[in-house]
């Protein structure tokens, strides 16, 4: 029996397989597109939950209706970063941002791509085989072009020649819960909270509000010592949220982070989001970076299906225009992430500086930049 074939093949039905997905419908919707995952929806997700402002207006711009996918979520405009010195900022974002259970989200964005016509199956990849121009998967499957979005323990990207794993100190590993939301934070209950410690740095724990007085809780630290055990990351996240309870639903997970992203291989075979190692080291958020990484990739396989152009050699490009300053200041600040005084310094200067306050959150967040002007205020804050 031949293998059914398709135009362009998404593997990993999260925020960048979805994302794939939609921008190859909008870029050529005359293209086969077939997305599989290896679970049903809806399914948990380890994760912050936190969907910043700058991710509404990527997927908006794929044709995602927000007011669906954000129905019955509250939106949450404070943040309080705590750092290591103990340097404590709580101020009103410029966007709000929405705090939805993974489990939720990605169902619906899924919903929204099977309502674009666009074909969504469960199926367990096992196998990726690359020949003349054409990728098999499991030797039922082929397509012109493949996107590996299929998380940090992507199966696409282990049979990708010459890319491997991220090791050492680019990788964390975080540890998510659920729970009533902790009794010691304070004044800053119903924020997303952020506080960081200067055990085992970089670390760190959150508590983001979901609503009926329930939050997302989760602690997470830099790999690269000792092994790090289940039992290690329960006690960072008790130790630095007090009057935190017992979490239920607690799951671990790697965070391969930006500053060890592999480079683009030519060929038919892309990666997007945690597959390509897209984890914002500064802050570990993902879903940023997984939509635009996402977006990027359909519209590079799209085009190179269209045009008998090079799909690695596209999306190389593309993300280089779009993401290509921002992530070489992510990696030269990773680069400094022994300084416990630099964070301390910026969190004083963004304490005293509402505009410093936005661009660390946009750095964080998004696609910022360590511009001039703020590294100007580090100066002066240290």
């Amino acid at each position: 029996m031949s293998p059914a074939g398709y135009d362009v093949i998404v593997v990993g039905a999260g925020p960048a397989g979805c994302a794939a997905a939609l921008a190859v419908a909008q870029a050529e919707p005359q293209l086969s597109v077939l997305v599989v995952d290896r679970a049903d929806f809806p399914r948990d997700k380890p994760c912050g939950d936190g969907i910043a402002h700058e991710v509404d207006a990527e997927l908006a711009s794929l044709g995602v209706d927000l007011a669906r996918l954000f129905a019955g979520t509250a939106a949450v405009t404070g943040l309080a970063l705590r750092s290591p010195g103990g340097v404590l900022v709580h101020r009103r974002m410029r966007h709000p941002v929405h705090v939805l259970p993974r489990q939720v989200f990605d169902a619906r964005l899924v919903d929204q791509v099977r309502e674009r016509g666009i074909e969504v199956r469960r199926h367990p990849v096992r196998r990726v085989e690359v020949a003349a121009g054409r990728v098999r998967l499991d030797r039922a499957l082929q397509a012109r072009a493949l996107i590996g979005a299929d998380g940090a323990e992507s199966v696409v990207r282990r049979q990708l020649a010459g890319v491997g794993r991220s090791s050492g100190r680019r990788v964390a590993l975080a540890i998510r819960g659920y729970a009533t939301e902790p009794a010691g934070l304070g004044g800053v209950a119903g924020s997303q909270f952020i506080t960081m410690t200067d055990r085992h740095w970089p670390a760190y724990a959150w508590s983001f509000p979901i609503g009926g007085g329930r939050a997302n809780v989760g602690y997470g630290e830099l790999l690269g010592g000792e092994p790090v055990r289940r039992a290690d990351l329960l006690a960072g996240m008790q130790a630095l949220l007090p009057g935190l309870g017992e979490p239920d639903n607690l799951r671990a997970h790697r965070l391969p982070l930006s500053s060890g992203r592999p480079a683009i291989p030519d060929g038919p075979v892309l990666l997007a989001g945690d597959a390509q190692s897209m984890i914002n080291p500064f802050t570990g958020e993902g879903i940023f970076y997984a939509v635009v990484s996402g977006a990027l990739a359909g519209r590079a396989a799209a085009r190179a299906v269209t045009t008998g152009g090079n799909a690695g050699s596209l999306y190389r490009q593309a993300t280089r225009r779009r993401l290509g300053r921002h992530l070489r200041h992510t990696t030269a600040l990773a680069r400094l992430g022994g300084w416990t005084a630099l964070t301390d310094a910026g969190l004083r200067a963004a304490r005293n500086d509402q505009r410093a306050f936005d661009d660390l959150v946009r750095f964080g967040l998004a696609d910022g930049l360590l511009t001039a002007r703020l590294l100007g205020r580090l100066r002066f804050a240290g």
